[in-house]
């Protein structure tokens, strides 16, 4: 269940606002691209576009060849910064949303989320309400939850953004564990250059407003199992350093006011 996310020439705008310009780029089936850059250069709104949920003003956007808004929200699940977990159902019915919204009964639904919760380490929490859970263990039920809607490409937006050094180490671990095992086309949106470059096979530097490519790297160690020994190797720190020049002379040039 892998398919490709193309984008031609893509610029939006919000009224005289141009948050995304000229952007090209082409996400192979089953390649993890991570997308940073400065804050408000649109790499929010880049997912959005992805999706379905906003028409651009110009260029075209396509999920598996497929350009109509309705397409591309059929084949793309979006997980947005927030993990919205519903407060009143219990983890594993958090998780099982997608099936049940499909007509799925209750069991049936919690029985395709169940090997999910076996897999990573959430059988033990299956009936714990979301106020129970930690910040970690929160962000693994939703990204399950987006793993179950079944859809073949993954948008991620700043998945662990709210979460302490400690435990966003320990969630970047599980998630390269998790696309490792289910292998799912993915863009991943991080403020995060050492995130981007550990957990994706590619990473493309926007510039400020309006975002523009500056500069794609490809990583060395996407997703290597011993999280450690990746982000000290020589080949992933000069990359880091060339990412982080990349991203720095890149919010300098031609940002819109």
């Amino acid at each position: 269940m892998q398919t490709s996310v193309q984008l031609t020439g893509l610029t939006h705008r919000f009224g005289e606002l141009t948050v995304l310009e000229g952007i090209n780029l082409l996400v192979r089936p089953g390649e993890v691209v991570g997308v940073v850059g400065p804050s408000g250069c649109g790499k929010s709104t880049l997912l959005e576009l992805v999706c379905g949920l906003l028409e651009p003003a110009s260029g075209h956007v396509a999920v598996g060849g497929a350009g109509a808004a309705a397409d591309r929200l059929a084949g793309s699940a979006y997980m947005p910064q927030r993990d919205l977990l519903l407060p009143w159902l219990a983890a594993i019915d958090n998780a099982a949303l997608a099936p049940r919204n499909r007509g799925a009964s209750r069991e049936a639904a919690r029985q395709q989320a169940l090997p999910l919760f076996n897999r990573f380490g959430l059988a033990d929490f299956a009936a714990a309400r979301p106020a129970e859970l930690s910040g970690g263990m929160r962000q693994r039920v939703a990204f399950l939850r987006t793993l179950l809607a079944g859809k073949p490409v993954l948008l991620l937006d700043e998945p662990f953004a709210s979460l302490d050094a400690i435990t966003r180490g320990e969630m970047q671990e599980w998630l390269s564990e998790a696309l490792r095992a289910e292998a799912r086309t993915c863009l991943f949106v991080t403020h995060d250059v050492e995130e981007a470059l550990y957990l994706c096979d590619r990473v493309v530097v926007l510039s400020a407003r309006p975002g523009r490519v500056v500069a794609e790297l490809d990583s060395p160690t996407a997703r290597a199992k011993d999280r450690t020994a990746a982000l000290t190797a020589p080949a992933f720190v000069a990359l880091r350093e060339r990412a982080l020049v990349a991203l720095r002379d890149g919010s300098r040039a031609g940002a819109s006011p």
